[in-house]
């Protein structure tokens, strides 16, 4: 049989996204971003080692590093849907380059502490924070979407590769020439990167409607994850799972240092092991995806990492660890992927960024918390103690947790629709002004009152993420089969901009509603002209 040439492997299976000359690009810049990110993490762990003997500080480069998209997640988010977004990523590289500058000239100038290190990777944090959300929300746009599961993990498959080529070239720099140099090459990096950004020709939607005020914008996004049942159920696993798996990769300096008995070498050869496992995992879950859902490879990747884990501290030897850290990067990428994956798809494009960014704040908190709990629990008990926990601990999350999985909650149809024209009020309204309430009567036969209940339960979930201030539902007591609906949004704009967000999802579950009236009414628009009546 002859070979397949390289096109033919790029046109067909995982490595089909790398057809696309934008995403090819781009994900160019995700890989050396991510090498920088995995270099600046190495080189401050193993700083810090140098710096004081506590676990507990040494596991808090990683909560610091973590706690910032927690804290600015879902500003950065609807920064990242409301402005420019090649702009805000120029800005996030920047930002980048500049921390580790500061993190240079604190070395040069011997003025480095524990604490310092701490706060200096906390605004390294800051930038990831700005940048990941981006990223995350134009890959959709980039990539078509039966393309989207390979191009999410060729970015998955780019940051394990930075696992293995970020920690040895931070490795080999450390021994060579001290973390100075890391940090030096990290700036010029992420300088050459922000140009590859700049060269982007990136073409926004533009709406003829005012773009979204900050605050709404948080709040919209914030209420959709919410009412998404689906996406409630992803985030939360998010959290658990990389609070538990979190400990491992926060204590693994601890590991090489102590119960290896090694030094920058050993944690780089672990820490490689663990992204090369991930490597080889991510090229076949594409293959795996055909025989096993998503909910069952979360589950069997939380069973293989929770098991390698404890092996990995257990282990008798360095070469038996170093295989089982390569599980571990298996069974962590499977999970994370499938979590990532399931995120983007839940998510329309209009409100994707914030999402995104409430799924890793989701993410980085569970991972700010997990390293703080393990890393105490490493003090106080010691690093094998603390491991084996982490691991039973996630076993029983797991058990508890068995019936909330992703594929209970059916995958919506995002594809926007407007099946009715927008409303043209008799005097123009401005903009900006509100708040507006809509009012809708229906008329339907008494005895269906219970299951059009039901039905408008389903709808309050709709309008509240199309971005409703509050919905109401109110039966007339004097005419039996009388409802009407009261939903508001903060401003006009606000209200016309749900037209935009009107998805096959919300059509059907019109038509829906519209079976069951005898008696069909326009909505009523109405708009508050004062917030009180003074005499």
């Amino acid at each position: 049989m002859k070979p397949l040439p390289a096109q033919a492997l790029i046109s067909e299976g995982w490595l089909a996204p790398l057809r696309h000359t934008v995403f090819r690009s781009l994900w160019s810049v995700w890989l050396t971003a991510n090498i920088c990110l995995w270099m600046n993490d190495v080189a401050a762990a193993w700083t810090m080692t140098s710096l004081t003997t506590s676990a507990t500080l040494i596991a808090l480069v990683q909560t610091a590093s973590s706690l910032p998209v927690l804290l600015l997640g879902v500003p950065s988010g609807a920064l990242a849907d409301i402005i420019n977004r090649k702009h805000y990523f120029v800005f996030a590289q920047i930002w980048l380059a500049t921390n580790a500058t500061a993190l240079m000239l604190s070395l040069v100038f011997g003025v480095l502490s524990p604490y310092l290190l701490l706060f200096l990777t906390f605004t390294n944090g800051i930038g990831l924070a700005m940048r990941w959300p981006i990223f995350a929300a134009i890959v959709p746009e980039i990539v078509p979407r039966e393309s989207l599961s390979s191009a999410l993990a060729l970015n998955a498959i780019a940051m394990n590769t930075s696992r293995i080529v970020g920690p040895l070239t931070a490795g080999a720099i450390i021994a060579a020439a001290g973390s100075t140099y890391v940090f030096a090459l990290n700036m010029v990096l992420s300088l050459i990167t922000t140009v590859i950004v700049m060269r982007w020709k990136y073409q926004s939607y533009v709406s003829t409607l005012p773009g979204e005020r900050f605050v709404g914008a948080m709040r919209v996004g914030m209420q959709y994850a919410w009412q998404s049942n689906r996406m409630r159920t992803i985030i939360g696993r998010a959290f658990l799972f990389f609070f538990q798996s979190t400990g491992l990769i926060a204590l693994l300096p601890v590991i090489a240092k102590t119960h290896f008995q090694g030094d920058a070498h050993i944690f780089t050869l672990l820490l490689a092991c663990l992204g090369f496992g991930a490597i080889l995992a991510g090229s076949q879950l594409s293959r795996l995806r055909k025989y096993l859902k998503p909910s069952d490879l979360i589950t069997y990747g939380l069973i293989a990492l929770s098991l390698a884990s404890t092996g990995v501290v257990l282990a008798p030897d360095l070469w038996l660890a170093s295989l089982l850290m390569m599980v571990c990067g298996a069974a962590w990428i499977s999970v994370a992927n499938s979590l990532t994956t399931s995120a983007q798809l839940t998510l329309p494009g209009w409100v994707r960024a914030r999402g995104m960014s409430i799924y890793q704040m989701g993410l980085m908190g569970g991972s700010a918390l997990g390293a703080a709990v393990w890393g105490k629990l490493a003090d106080e008990y010691g690093v094998v103690t603390s491991i084996v926990i982490s691991s039973i601990f996630g076993l029983v999350v797991l058990f508890l947790i068995r019936k909330h999985r992703i594929d209970n909650h059916p995958l919506e149809d995002f594809t926007p629709v407007c099946p009715i024209e927008r409303p043209h009020p008799a005097a123009d309204i401005d903009l900006h002004a509100g708040p507006v309430m809509i009012s809708i009567a229906y008329q339907i036969l008494p005895e269906k009152a219970e299951e059009f209940k039901k039905l408008m339960a389903k709808a309050r979930k709709s309008r509240l993420r199309q971005g409703a201030l509050s919905w109401s539902l109110f039966e007339d007591t004097e005419q039996p089969g009388k409802f009407v609906e009261d939903f508001v949004f903060e401003t006009w704009a606000d209200y016309l901009r749900r037209f935009d967000r009107f998805t096959a999802e919300d059509l059907k579950m019109q038509e829906e509603r519209h079976q069951y009236h005898i008696d069909a009414h326009p909505p009523k628009i109405t708009r508050r002209v004062a917030s009180a009546i003074k005499d």
